[in-house]
Order: C-alpha cells, then structure tokens, then sequence
C-alpha cells in the first residue's frame, strides 16, 4: 500500500473538502464494481440458465442481453464473466438462486434482463457480496450507495 507523509495535514488544510471526492478518485464507486465485477457473473449465470434449463439459443439469448453471440460463447465457455470473488463468496448461493429465478421469468416472457439485473444486484448487496468485493480490492467497507434510497420509495 502507498502511504503519503503528510496527506491527513494536506486534506485538513483543503477548505470544504469532502473525503468521497477523493475516494471517488482513487476507488471504485459501488455501481462500478458492479459493472466490472457482478454484471458479467450475472450474464454468464444468467446465459448458462437461459441456454441449458430454458433451451434458449445463445443467439436469442445474445439478443436479450444486447450483446453478441460470440459473447454469450465466451460466457458459456468460462471465458467471461469468472469472478471468483463473486462466485466463491459463500452468500453467492443467495444470488445463485436470485439468477435462477430471474432466468425463468426472462425465459417465460414475463421480466426484461435489465430489469432482473437490479434485482440480482440487490441480493448481492443485502448479502455483503459487494462489501467483500470491496474488502479483497480496496482493503476497506463498501461506501453508502444511493440505491438503498432510491429503492425505499
């Protein structure tokens, strides 16, 4: 870890400095760790479940996600969407199931998968997948995220 002699008097000295600046500088915001890290286990899962329980083609699963065929390939292969902090997470049997389910109700016609992303991202997050994301990458708690606002409406 770089540490900088001084940085607590430098940030002191800063009028209205505010620590979710420089945090948002240096660290992922959660929304990001989910575009990096939770977004392509999702796809892969989701693909995986879509294909081999649902007997969808990878091309009309391709065309549900808004990616190409070759990408729901490399998902269907383990070449995309591997993120072992995601999956060996022992809470990741919560999403597991969330993926499960959100695969049937896409299968069924009855949900988007945009809209089944969130709901799979919230079940990471009630179940601290994000936070240990973040723990393993930055070594500190995930920040508060606007999403648990926007949600209690």
């Amino acid at each position: 870890m770089i540490t900088f002699k001084g940085l607590e008097e430098v940030i002191a000295s800063i009028p209205n400095f505010n620590i979710y600046y420089l945090f948002a500088y240096f660290m992922k915001i959660p929304c990001e760790l989910v575009v990096w890290y939770l977004l392509p286990t999702m796809r892969k899962e989701v693909a995986r479940e879509l294909v081999t329980e649902h007997g969808l083609s990878q091309a009309k699963v391709a065309k549900i996600f808004g990616v190409t065929d070759a990408a729901i390939s490399q998902y269907l292969k383990d070449k995309r969407g591997d993120k072992k902090v995601v999956t060996e997470n022992p809470d990741f049997v919560y999403v597991r199931e969330a993926i499960s389910e959100a695969a049937a109700r896409i299968a069924a016609g009855e949900s988007e998968f945009s809209d089944e992303v969130c709901t799979i991202c919230m079940v990471a997050k009630r179940h601290g997948i994000l936070n240990k994301i973040y723990e393993v990458e930055f070594g500190c708690s995930l920040p508060a995220c606007v999403c648990d606002s926007m949600n209690s409406e």
